[in-house]
């Protein structure tokens, strides 16, 4: 516990955003990951021979297998796309086309719900033992697929990207990815599981690229879809505005608000959640003009003190050692 107290200190210092986020060409996404794996995903484990990351499989997963991830592809490919943006060169660029055409060839085409990805792994801790979708994952999906669009000029990965908003409109009991919607409080799910998991950073990582998809695709072939994600976003962020306060200990930050039985109450977010979740507030409150937005995000960061760092640990060992997760 002391080894993970050390690291989490140490995690998310430094975040390093964009403030270029207005034009239509995609370059840069709204926090310019690094090619750096101590920055990145600390589950990715290795790369194939293609260059995709392969995760480790979570702490309280008893067969332990290295596994596709399509929220550390997508971070990955952005990190790529950011190097070649810094110094383009033929490798970056064929990586970056290694990513994207790993979205292409494990899509999953559905009538109804339209394009979705997969995480083949359990989650113990939210009852998940097959396949889920996740909110996030189809953010990562779209923001990469819209970047190979405007690279190559090839409509097929905009027509992906477009199809991939289709489950953002679905409740998780219809098999999409969203909950809360009937309330007025939308929230968009990082894990989908048979009962609502709301993780913030998540839902903030999933309203990231629906923005994308705003900025870049303004032809009038896609009105309608553009309109949807325009709906999208803006349900996401009353969501997020309504359901911030729900998240608040007063001294800090839930990771999240479960519904699932035997889930703890209070499940503090770690140190670098609080400073991302930060980062993230910053970013959509400049993305969508909500003041409330960019007043969370002072008013947590100030949580971050030595006493209440200590009652964050407190109850974080407990959340812990009820999920049997130390």
């Amino acid at each position: 516990m002391m080894k993970k107290f050390f690291i989490d200190l140490n995690s998310n210092r430094h975040i390093p955003i964009n403030s270029d986020n207005n034009t239509k060409e995609l370059n840069f996404y709204y926090i310019r990951f690094e090619e750096n794996l101590a920055k990145l995903n600390h589950l990715i484990h290795s790369f194939d021979p293609n260059g995709i990351p392969l995760n480790s499989t979570y702490i309280d997963v008893e067969e332990s297998k290295l596994h596709y991830y399509p929220i550390s592809i997508g971070q990955v490919g952005l990190a790529v796309f950011h190097s070649w943006l810094i110094n383009i060169n033929e490798d970056k660029e064929a990586h970056f086309v290694q990513i994207f055409k790993w979205f292409m060839d494990n899509r999953i085409e559905d009538e109804k719900l339209g394009v979705y990805w997969e995480t083949d792994v359990p989650k113990p801790e939210y009852n998940v033992y097959t396949p889920w979708k996740s909110a996030f994952s189809q953010s990562r999906g779209i923001s990469i697929l819209l970047r190979a669009w405007q690279l190559s000029g090839d409509e097929q990965y905009l027509a992906v990207a477009s199809r991939a908003l289709i489950p953002f409109q679905y409740d998780i009991s219809e098999g999409g990815v969203s909950v809360d919607r009937a309330s007025g409080e939308t929230f968009y799910e990082e894990y989908v599981a048979s009962a609502p998991t709301r993780v913030l950073d998540g839902h903030n990582f999933s309203l990231f690229g629906l923005y994308d998809y705003i900025r870049a695709v303004t032809d009038e072939k896609y009105a309608a879809q553009r309109q949807l994600a325009i709906r999208l976003f803006e349900e996401g962020i009353e969501g997020l505005i309504r359901q911030l306060p729900k998240f608040d200990l007063g001294f800090w930050l839930r990771f999240n608000r479960c519904d699932l039985p035997n889930y703890p109450q209070n499940d503090p977010c770690t140190i670098g959640y609080l400073r991302l979740v930060c980062a993230q507030l910053k970013i959509l409150g400049q993305l969508s003009g909500r003041s409330e937005l960019l007043e969370y995000s002072r008013k947590y960061k100030k949580y971050s003190s030595f006493f209440n760092i200590l009652r964050m640990y407190y109850l974080k060992y407990r959340a812990l050692r009820k999920l049997n997760r130390l």
